[in-house]
C-alpha cells in the first residue's frame, strides 16, 4: 500500500523524520518496500512567466516566446494554443529531462528559430492528463521557484507491505494509529461532520444477508461532478492512481485514507431500487475495467430491476457509473463478508483495491461514519442536497473480550514489560482494558482471537529487537546426534548433486493449476490462496524446476543444470523427492566438436544412477523398466526399480507438450528420485571393513551378441552378470551396431565382462566354462553369440 508522508501527517501529529518513520514502520511489523520522492525528477523545472509571445516567422501554429524563469529572458518556441504574454507556467531549461516525452531538453533550432527549453503541459511532466495546452499557474506564483516545491510534489511516497492479518492497516489512518502507539506522534481522530439529510433515503434492500449483511446508502441530488480538489488529486496521483472526477476520486480517496471502500451510482441510470442479492447463472456485468464477466450462482451482486450493476465489494459496473453529466447519485457504504468476496474474486480472477480490503475484513462499525464523511466530501466539492440515510441489515459488530495475563509477555513473548506499559500500548491501539485485565478488541481488529494475539501486539510495539537472546539448555557431556536417517539421506543427496555440478533451486510448494495439470493435477487445492499462481500443492518437483529453467533461459543462460530437494504432495502422503532438470547445451560449440551438444535421456539416466548410488541405493540391482508417465517422452524415458513394484526414480526427456506449457523450446532432460523409496542400510556396526585390493590381476573378455531390437541392454547385462556371481564382478555395454551384416530387426551389442580370480589364477578351462555360462545366460534373453 502506498501513501505520501504529507498524507500520513494529516492523521499523525509528528515531528519525526522520514527515516525515523520508515524505521518505525518496519520495526512494528509494517515492512517498508520502498520510498521515493516524485518531486526529485522534476527538480529542474521552475515557475516562469511569459514576457512576450510573437508569431513564428516560418509556422502559423508556433509562437516565439520570451520567458523569464528568474534568470532573465529565454527564447522558447512553443506550439501550445494557450501560450500568451503574461501567463505563468512551468519552464524546463536545456538539460532537463521531460518524463512524459522521454527526452532531455537541449538548445535546438525549430523551423529556423533557436529554442532554449520548453514550457510544459501536465502530461509532459506526468502530473496529470492535461495536454491541450501548457500549465497555467496563478498570477501570484513566485517566478523562479522550483515547481515541485510550489506544487507540493516534494512529498515522499512510502510503499508498505501489509500482511493479510492486518486489515486495520489497509488505510492511512490505521497505519498512523500504529505509529502513534509506537511513540512516533499523536493520532489525529478523523472528523465526522454532521450531514443533515432531507427527504426519504434511497430504496435499497438485502436478499443475500450472508454475503452482504449490511447495506447503507445516502442520496445526493443536484450536484455537479467536476474535478476533485487539487490536494486530493495530488495525493492520488502520487500513489499511482489516475484522477477521474470528483465523485470517483472521493471514493478512491476514502478507500486508501480510511480503508473504507464505497461506490457511487448514477441514480438516473438505475431502474428501481438497489438490492444486494446472489447472482443467477448466466448473468453478466460489464465492469468499470472495460471487461465483461459471466457470473455464477452464489456470487453477491448489487442489482436493480433491470439487472446487475456491481460485483459486490469488488468492482462496479459501467452502466451505472458516474460521468460529467451526473447530477443525482446514490452513495453505497456496505459490509461484504470476507469469505464471499475471496471466493468471487478468485472465481473471476478479478482483483481491486476494494476486494483487497473487503476480503481481509473492513471495520463493520464504521458504516455510518464512513458514509457521513463521504457524503460531506461530495457536498463540499460537488454541491447538491443530501437525503436521509437508508440502513438495510445489520453489520456483524461482535465485541470479543479476552482474559489476559500480563505475565504472558515474558513467558510467551520473551520480554518482560511493565503491566502499566502493556495497558498503555493496548489502549493506544484501540483496545479497552479493565482493571482485572479483561481486554476487548476494537471492531477493526477481527484478527484478534486469543491472549497470544495480545502478546504479539505488546511485543511488536515495545520492539521485538528488545527480546533478549536466550540460549537453549544443553545437557552435559557429548551431544547426541540429532539428525534423523531421512535428514542424513537428504544431506548426502544434496551434497552429491552439488558435487556433480548441479545448481540448487528452491521453488514454491504451491503452483498454478495449469502447471500441475501435465503432471496429473494436484491432490490438494487451496480454498483461499494468496495468488491464483500459488493455488495447488505440487504433485511433482518438476513444474517448479521447469518454470525456473524457463526464466533462466529467457535471461540468456545457455545451459541450465538445476536440482531441488523437497516434498511432493500426493493424496496418500508427502513424499521427499530429489528433482533434476537439464536444459540447454551440455557441451558448448567448439573447434573440435563443432556445434553445441544438447542433453539426452542417457545424461538423465547417468545423473539418476549416480545420485542414487551416493544416496546409498543398491544400484547394481536396479532394473530399468517402461516409460515414466504421461509427462515424459515415450521411448525416451524410464523408471529405475528394485523389482517390479519398488520405484526409486524416473528419468528421461520431458514430453514436448509439457515443454510447450512451460514455454520452453528444445529438448529438456529430467530426473525425479523418490528418496523415501530407497531402502535403509542394515546396521553393521560403526566400523567399515578395511579395503583389501585383490591379490590377482583381473581378466577382461569381450562378447558380441545378436539381440532383438526390443531387448533392453539392461536385461542383457543383468543376465550376463548373473551367469557366475563369484567370478564376474562387472559387465558393461561398450558398443551397439545395426546395419550391414546384422539381420533386420536385430542389433549387435558388445559387452565387456570383468572376471576376478580368487585364490589362484583362472585356467583356460575355467575361463571357457565361465564364457559358456555367459553365452547360455544371454541365450535365455534371446541373444545369440556372433560368429
Amino acid at each position: 500500500m502506498k501513501f505520501t508522508l504529507g498524507w500520513l501527517k494529516s492523521h499523525l501529529d509528528t515531528d519525526a523524520s522520514l527515516d525515523a518513520i520508515v524505521e518505525g514502520l518496519t520495526r512494528i511489523g509494517l515492512e517498508v518496500e520502498g520510498v521515493h520522492n516524485p518531486g526529485e525528477a522534476l527538480a529542474p523545472f521552475r515557475v516562469a512567466r511569459i514576457l512576450s509571445a510573437e508569431r513564428h516567422p516560418q509556422a502559423d501554429k508556433l509562437q516565439v516566446l520570451s520567458v523569464d524563469a528568474g534568470d532573465g529572458p529565454m527564447q522558447v518556441v512553443c506550439g501550445a494554443p494557450n501560450a500568451r504574454a503574461g501567463l505563468v507556467g512551468v519552464f524546463g531549461a536545456p538539460g532537463a529531462y521531460v518524463p512524459g516525452l522521454d527526452v532531455t531538453l537541449k538548445v535546438a533550432a525549430i523551423r529556423g528559430v533557436e529554442s532554449s527549453g520548453m514550457m510544459c503541459s501536465a502530461r509532459e511532466l506526468e502530473i496529470g492528463e492535461g495536454h491541450e495546452g501548457i500549465i497555467e499557474l496563478p498570477e501570484d506564483a513566485v517566478i523562479g521557484t522550483s515547481f515541485p516545491d510550489y506544487a507540493g510534489l516534494n512529498d515522499p511516497v512510502i510503499d508498505v507491505s501489509i500482511t493479510p492479518n492486518r486489515q486495520d492497516c489497509m488505510g492511512v489512518h490505521g497505519i498512523a494509529r500504529d505509529l502513534a502507539a509506537a511513540g512516533l506522534g499523536t493520532l489525529i481522530a478523523p472528523t465526522v461532520p454532521p450531514v443533515a439529510g432531507e427527504g426519504a433515503g434511497p430504496d435499497v434492500r438485502i436478499e443475500d444477508a450472508e454475503g452482504c449483511p449490511a447495506f447503507y446508502a445516502q442520496g445526493v441530488t443536484g450536484l455537479t461532478n467536476g474535478e476533485a480538489p487539487e490536494w486530493m488529486r495530488q495525493r492520488l496521483t502520487a500513489i499511482g492512481q489516475k484522477p477521474i472526477s470528483a465523485l470517483v476520486d472521493i471514493t478512491n480517496y476514502m478507500t486508501v485514507d480510511l480503508g473504507r471502500p464505497l461506490h457511487v451510482y448514477d441514480k438516473g441510470k438505475l431502474s428501481g431500487g438497489l438490492v444486494a442479492r446472489k447472482a443467477r447463472d448466466g448473468e453478466t456485468v460489464a465492469a468499470l475495467n472495460g471487461r465483461t464477466y459471466s457470473l455464477s450462482e452464489g456470487m453477491t451482486v448489487i442489482a436493480d430491476d433491470a439487472g446487475v450493476h456491481d460485483i459486490g465489494g469488488i468492482m462496479g459496473g459501467e452502466h451505472s457509473g458516474v460521468s460529467e453529466a451526473t447530477t443525482d447519485v446514490i452513495i453505497e457504504c456496505a459490509y461484504f463478508a470476507p469469505d464471499a468476496i475471496a471466493r468471487t474474486g478468485q472465481a473471476l480472477a478479478l482483483t481491486s483495491d476494494a476486494r483487497q480490503r473487503f476480503e481481509r475484513g473492513v471495520d463493520p462499525d464504521f458504516l455510518d461514519d464512513g458514509l457521513a464523511i463521504a457524503t460531506a466530501l461530495v457536498l463540499e466539492y460537488c454541491g447538491g442536497t443530501a437525503s436521509n440515510v437508508t440502513r438495510a441489515g445489520q453489520p456483524p459488530v461482535v465485541g470479543k473480550t479476552i482474559a489476559y495475563d500480563p505475565n504472558l509477555a515474558e513467558t510467551l513473548g520473551g520480554l518482560a514489560v511493565d503491566p502499566a506499559r502493556q495497558k498503555a500500548i493496548l489502549e493506544s491501539l484501540g483496545f479497552a482494558v479493565t482493571a482485572d485485565w479483561q481486554v476487548s478488541a476494537p471492531s477493526w481488529r477481527r484478527d484478534i482471537d486469543g491472549p497470544a494475539d495480545l502478546v504479539e501486539e505488546v511485543i511488536r510495539i515495545e520492539g521485538i529487537d528488545q527480546v533478549p537472546p536466550v540460549a537453549l539448555p544443553r545437557a552435559p557431556g557429548v551431544a547426541r546426534p540429532t539428525a534423523t536417517p531421512q535428514q542424513k539421506l537428504e544431506r548426502r543427496a544434496r551434497r552429491a548433486a552439488a558435487a556433480r555440478g548441479l545448481d540448487e533451486a528452491v521453488t514454491w510448494s504451491f503452483i498454478s493449476e495449469a502447471q500441475a495439470a501435465p503432471f496429473g493435477g494436484g491432490a490438494f487445492t487451496l480454498a483461499n490462496p494468496i495468488s491464483e499462481d500459488l493455488k495447488v500443492m505440487r504433485p511433482s518437483l518438476l513444474p517448479g524446476l521447469l518454470a525456473a529453467t524457463e526464466r533462466n533461459i529467457k535471461r540468456g543462460a545457455t545451459a541450465v543444470r538445476l536440482f531441488e530437494i523437497g516434498r511432493r504432495y500426493l493424496a496418500e502422503a508427502e513424499r521427499p523427492t530429489l528433482g533434476v532438470v537439464l536444459a540447454g547445451d551440455k557441451r558448448l560449440r567448439n573447434w573440435r566438436s563443432g556445434k553445441a551438444q544438447a542433453f539426452d535421456a542417457y545424461d538423465a539416466k547417468a545423473e539418476a544412477i549416480a545420485l542414487l548410488a551416493q544416496a546409498g541405493a543398491p544400484v547394481d540391482n536396479l532394473q530399468v523398466m517402461g516409460e515414466a508417465g504421461d509427462a515424459w517422452h515415450p521411448g525416451q524415458s524410464g523408471t529405475l526399480r528394485l523389482g517390479p513394484k519398488t520405484v526409486l526414480g524416473a528419468f528421461g526427456m520431458v514430453h514436448p507438450s509439457v515443454l510447450k506449457a512451460f514455454d520452453l523450446d528444445g529438448a529438456v532432460a529430467a530426473v525425479e528420485i523418490y528418496l523415501d523409496a530407497i531402502p535403509p542400510k542394515r546396521a553393521t556396526g560403526f566400523m567399515r571393513p578395511a579395503y583389501t585390493p585383490p591379490a590377482l590381476q583381473s581378466v577382461r573378455r569381450d562378447f558380441a551378441f545378436l539381440v532383438p531390437d526390443s531387448l533392453a541392454a539392461d536385461m542383457l547385462i543383468r543376465a550376463v552378470r548373473g551367469a557366475d556371481k563369484a567370478a564376474i564382478t562387472a559387465a558393461r555395454v561398450f558398443d551397439v551396431f545395426a546395419g550391414t551384416g546384422v539381420p533386420e530387426g536385430h542389433k549387435s551389442v558388445a559387452v565387456e565382462v570383468l572376471l576376478q580370480p580368487g585364490q589362484k589364477s583362472f585356467t583356460d578351462e575355467e575361463l571357457k566354462a565361465v564364457a559358456d555360462r555367459i553365452v547360455a545366460a544371454a541365450a535365455k534373453q534371446g541373444a545369440q553369440l556372433r560368429g
